[in-house]
């Protein structure tokens, strides 16, 4: 649940710190005291989006920091993925969203103190917190959002997440065969392409860093007769005898061995020079080796002219390749295996769109299939959904008002052959199912269901929306419900039944609520009071926690307006009495069941 919010410098905030309680928390004040400023700032702090204008006049930067106790909800799957994908842990059951938005536009969020995105921010916001405002309200006659209800209180989005899976599937083996089928032309072509590319490269036998070895061979051949010129010299001095001298010139194997012979003699009289005897031994053996090598490369080098032009004929050949399908002969190799699969997979299309063609039946099947398991249970929850609403309609003091979710066929292209009253009918499908689903009044008896958005007045969509969160609560996992103004159109004889039911919400969840009427402010754990006042010549939002006087004040003024007299306290006294006796009579009754 939340805790405490903490809010700087945020539109006419400057100051604000607020510590929120379990069960139902009101906050009330006049209209313009700051309020709906206070729900924007938990929403930014959500990850809502938040502008630079929410930045208060003069200010660098606006801040809001939230804390929430997660304890009871740490491990529920949803919660526990989304902070371990973000790498964040709760530090001792609490959780901690700060945001920071600066004037330039820029903003920053941090979770426990690790940077997220905004979006990162959203996710954990949105499985902490659902905040209901007249925008949430007018969802509700948006049927778009009707089926999300009907799912969410029949439990089927597991199922329709298969189903969205199955659709999905469908989807690309079909767009794999229009692939196939419109571009019959283009295929042929791009086969002649490949066909060519690919025998291109296969006839050139390429070997990976081939390249190299072939650049190292053509610098030996175009020098081989200066290469074999030098090798010979330098043979010649480790082996004695210098080609381009007249006179015998002794080599190095010769004096080495000069050398060896005098310290050997020494050696005989004076064994400490033995060592270096040994040394020269190691330095004779190593030379007579070098000189077998030089010898052979010397032997081996030979001056061939039509294997330089192989070579030079072969880099060419490399370099025509690489510059047509890839920087080096590795990439070459990869294009044309790549460019043989495709080859292949394009010869093979007719094949293929007959394999596609069996799959394609096979998901419409399976989609068929699933679409009507899951529109039954649709059907099955609606006629409960129904029932439940109506009797909250009732305790929300609507009337006889019926209420009624309506199905229809969809508008997608798509479809599903489907056996229905058995025949077999092409039904519209997309990755929701089969259904379009749109909830209908009756407001009166007598009336025939019409859509929300036809009949219903603000107050009536504020109430039934109140009424469906009621019924929805108890499969909802969100810990903190927020309602703002959702006594919006409601009188003061329909605010008690819609205290009732915000109460009712309170022992699964801590609820919320900003609200100009008394009868629902009454029935709240925690009561703050929201003003506005002048600090320095500057307009400042002021929250407070009234005390039970403060609060029958409080009440007194939401009654009968200032100044508060003897006779609105005494009103606002026996509401609050009535509203906790009934609560102790409820709780006893709930208790007994």
């Amino acid at each position: 649940m939340l805790t405490e919010l903490t809010i700087h410098n945020f539109a006419i905030i400057r100051d604000l710190h607020v510590t929120f309680a379990p069960g139902l928390n009101a906050l009330t004040g006049e209209t313009g005291a700051g309020k709906s400023i206070i729900i924007d700032a938990l929403g930014a702090v959500l990850g809502a989006r938040a502008s630079a204008d929410f930045v208060r006049s003069g200010e660098p930067a606006a801040w809001i920091e939230a804390i929430f106790d997660v304890g009871d909800v740490a491990k529920r799957p949803e919660l526990a993925a989304a902070l371990g994908e973000l790498g964040i842990e709760p530090d001792g059951g609490m959780l901690i969203l700060s945001r920071e938005i600066r004037s330039n536009g820029r903003s920053t969020a941090r979770i426990n103190g690790h940077a997220v995105t905004t979006s990162g921010l959203g996710t954990i916001g949105s499985l902490l917190v659902d905040i209901h405002g007249q925008s949430e309200h007018l969802s509700l006659l948006r049927p778009a959002l009707h089926l999300d209800m009907l799912d969410h209180y029949a439990g089927t989005f597991g199922p329709r997440a298969r189903l969205a899976e199955l659709v999905r599937r469908y989807q690309d083996v079909h767009a794999q065969i229009e692939t196939i089928l419109t571009g019959e032309r283009d295929r042929a072509q791009r086969i002649d392409l490949l066909r060519f590319q690919v025998e291109e490269i296969e006839a050139a036998a390429l070997q990976p860093g081939e390249e190299d070895a072939l650049e190292r061979e053509r610098v030996i051949l175009a020098n081989a007769e200066g290469l074999a010129l030098l090798a010979a010299e330098g043979y010649a001095l480790l082996e004695g005898g210098d080609p381009s001298s007249a006179e015998p010139v002794p080599g190095a194997l010769d004096v080495v061995g000069l050398a060896l012979g005098r310290f050997e003699e020494i050696a005989r009289l004076d064994s400490s020079v033995e060592p270096l005897a040994e040394r020269l031994r190691d330095l004779q053996a190593m030379l007579e080796d070098i000189a077998r090598d030089a010898r052979s490369y010397r032997d081996q080098l030979e001056a061939n002219p039509a294997r330089l032009a192989e070579v030079e004929d072969r880099i060419a050949l490399l370099r025509r390749l690489t510059r047509k399908y890839g920087a080096t002969v590795e990439e070459v190799i990869a294009f044309g295996k790549q460019a043989a699969e495709e080859l292949s997979e394009l010869e093979t299309s007719e094949t293929r769109v007959e394999e596609l063609r069996e799959a394609e039946d096979r998901l419409l099947g399976e989609i068929a299939q699933e679409a009507v398991a899951l529109s039954a249970r649709r059907r099955e929850a609606a006629r409960a959904l129904e029932h439940d609403v109506e009797q909250a309609i009732a305790e929300l003091r609507m009337g006889r008002a019926r209420f009624v979710v309506s199905f229809g066929p969809l508008s997608s292209r798509q479809t599903v052959p489907v056996s229905l009253n058995g025949s077999e009918h092409d039904v519209p499908f997309d990755a929701t199912g089969i259904d379009r689903v749109e909830f209908l009044i009756a407001p009166n008896a007598g009336e025939e269901p019409r859509p929300l958005a036809r009949i219903a007045s603000g107050g009536e969509t504020a109430r039934l929306m109140l009424a469906l969160k009621s019924i929805l609560s108890a499969a909802d996992a969100t810990p903190t419900l927020i309602f703002d103004e959702v006594d919006v159109g409601v009188g003061g004889r329909s605010g008690q039944a819609v205290g009732e039911k915000l109460w009712s919400l309170s022992d699964r969840h801590q609820v919320i609520v900003i609200s100009h009427l008394p009868q629902i402010a009454a029935f709240a754990g925690a009561h703050y009071r929201i003003t506005k006042l002048e600090h320095d010549g500057r307009t400042e939002t002021r929250v407070d926690l009234l005390n039970d006087a403060e609060r029958i004040d409080e009440l007194a003024a939401m009654l009968d307006g200032q100044p508060v007299t003897v006779a609105s306290r005494e009103n606002a006294r026996v509401m609050l009495e009535r509203v906790h006796q009934w609560q102790r009579e409820t709780a006893a009754r709930l208790t007994a069941v």
